[in-house]
């Protein structure tokens, strides 16, 4: 009998966000093949999903041996815009039914769009749009539902957090929450003296401690979220 490719994921990438993602899928029924080209994670991760790869995914004739027929939906997770893009056209052009990728940027998310993904996830958010709705609601989360009762949310973090660890917020054991980044706005200079503000997306360690107005990337069951959002 014919599997089912609505519940045949491929998640290619298994970094923070990719590992998410399998881990998130499997957990709700989902078949997942889970691919890198990091031998150390794959044989972490093997007995997570329905199968491990280490394979490169931006190789089209390694990627053209894989058995991905029944995999109707192929999850892009790299934070590599080079290997997203290239990993997407391979697989539009396997004929994978259905294409989400990872986006880092807006540019980065346009021409995944144009090559033929299907879904894109922009985790940079502009920056003016997020000044202006924080000061309207500093506790406004913006979130990406990753099934039906379970979401990746972006929270700006309280005063309180600031100057703390990852694992002093204890979030996992007080709202069965998962950090799996933080972003951080940073300020530089140009040749002229201008200032640069930058973006940067952090996976964070349980030690690592946070800064003032960085902003948390949790993911859990939407109750959960709810709940932490009304107490912080």
């Amino acid at each position: 009998m014919a599997k089912n490719k609505s519940k045949v994921f491929a998640v290619f990438g298994l970094g923070a966000f990719g590992q998410v993602i399998a881990e998130v899928l499997t957990a709700r029924g989902g078949q997942v093949i889970a691919v890198d080209n990091n031998p150390d994670v794959i044989d972490e991760f093997k007995n997570k999903v329905s199968s491990a790869l280490l394979l490169d995914s931006t190789n089209e004739r390694a990627l053209a041996k894989a058995p991905l027929e029944d995999v109707g939906t192929a999850v892009i997770a790299f934070d590599d815009m080079e290997k997203s893009i290239v990993a997407t056209v391979l697989l539009k052009k396997l004929g994978v039914p259905h294409i989400l990728a990872r986006a880092i940027s807006e540019i980065h998310a346009q021409v995944l769009r144009q090559i033929g993904a299907n879904e894109v996830i922009n985790l940079q958010e502009d920056e003016g749009r997020r000044i202006a709705v924080r000061l309207i609601t500093p506790e406004t989360m913006e979130s990406v539902a990753l099934t039906e009762s379970m979401s990746l949310a972006e929270f700006y973090i309280p005063d309180t957090f600031a100057g703390k660890r990852i694992s002093d917020l204890a979030l996992e054991e007080k709202f069965s929450l998962r950090v799996i980044g933080v972003k951080r706005i940073e300020t530089s200079l140009d040749t002229e003296g201008n200032p640069v503000r930058t973006e940067n997306l952090l996976f964070f360690t349980a030690e690592d401690t946070l800064q003032d107005d960085d902003i948390l990337l949790l993911v859990g069951k939407n109750d959960d979220l709810q709940q932490f959002k009304q107490e912080i």
